[in-house]
């Protein structure tokens, strides 16, 4: 027999009336529980209130396809309290270790109300603590969830300048080679000031040039001319420089002047360090757009 003092312990029934407290154990049934027993599922009706006299429960239940798991010790006051709404379980409980509960059933809480006044505001704002709960629980939930879709749009978002930048800085250490290799191609040839000047002066032109990308169809016959300028002076093997030089809409007549002065060896040296030159300033502008656009996106998360 459940005796008056144990229930008096819970916070809930604390210095409530004697008469009272006999007539809540009078109309409520003991349960006892072993570890893992299961006394509420989820979907049942809400048809009780159970008070927790001793042991340790665990309430589990779905919500918006997560898992929520609520501790419950003794002197907790759970399930359908007088007022609420709720028609099932929301969550199952089970016992974590043995336990005892009291439970009260829902149908008696029309004269609980009129017995017990003290006890039936203790349990409203408990209600009131559950439904706070509950709302705050739903918030990070949402909160999460918007988390989550925001992680995932800046992942994409930051992927695509950072493959591209990660891509550039691949290509530059062929070009940067290439460029190596043909200067000192160039170093071992003989070379009076005027033809250095007119390289370096046709490589910068090249490399300083801001003139928008041409259409396909220009590209694809700038490339043509070019590779026929360059097949007309003996170097048959330049067909990917054409098209690279026709990308940065260069014209074949800039590039004649070079083998006006140049003999066929030296013009070839000249033209690839030129054209490495012209693709490796598209490539750092490339590096650096793709580096601003993540500048710009992790200012806008920091705001």
């Amino acid at each position: 027999m459940l005796e008056k003092s144990e229930l008096l312990r819970v916070p809930a029934f604390a210095d409530l009336p004697d008469d009272q407290i006999e007539w809540f154990i009078g109309q409520s049934e003991e349960l006892r529980l072993n570890a893992s027993d299961t006394y509420v599922r989820q979907g049942d009706p809400a048809d009780s209130m159970f008070v927790i006299l001793d042991g340790q429960l665990q309430a589990r239940g779905e919500f918006g396809g997560e898992t929520i798991i609520i501790p419950m010790k003794a002197g907790t006051v759970t399930g359908a309290l007088p007022f609420s709404r709720m028609k099932q379980f929301t969550v199952g409980v089970r016992a974590v270790t043995d336990a005892r509960v009291l439970r009260f059933p829902a149908a008696l809480f029309p004269e609980l109300i009129q017995k017990m006044p003290e006890l039936t505001q203790r349990l409203v704002g408990l209600m009131s603590d559950r439904i706070r709960e509950t709302t705050r629980m739903e918030q990070q939930r949402d909160r999460l969830a918007s988390l989550g879709k925001l992680s995932a749009g800046l992942a994409h978002e930051l992927n695509n300048p950072a493959s591209a930048a990660k891509r550039a800085t691949s290509q530059l250490r062929e070009l940067l080679k290439r460029i190596k290799d043909a200067a000192h191609e160039l170093g071992r040839r003989d070379l009076t000031v005027a033809q250095k000047s007119e390289i370096e002066k046709m490589e910068a032109s090249f490399v300083q040039s801001h003139e928008p990308p041409p259409d396909a169809l220009t590209i694809s016959d700038l490339e043509d001319q070019i590779d026929s300028l360059l097949r007309s002076h003996g170097q048959n093997d330049l067909w990917q420089m054409a098209a690279d030089l026709a990308r940065k809409n260069i014209k074949p007549e800039a590039l004649e002047s070079l083998f006006a002065i140049l003999d066929a060896g030296t013009a070839r040296a000249a033209l690839v360090r030129i054209a490495a030159s012209v693709e490796v300033a598209t490539l750092l502008n490339e590096i650096e757009s793709s580096t601003s656009r993540i500048s710009d996106l992790v200012g806008a998360i920091k705001e």
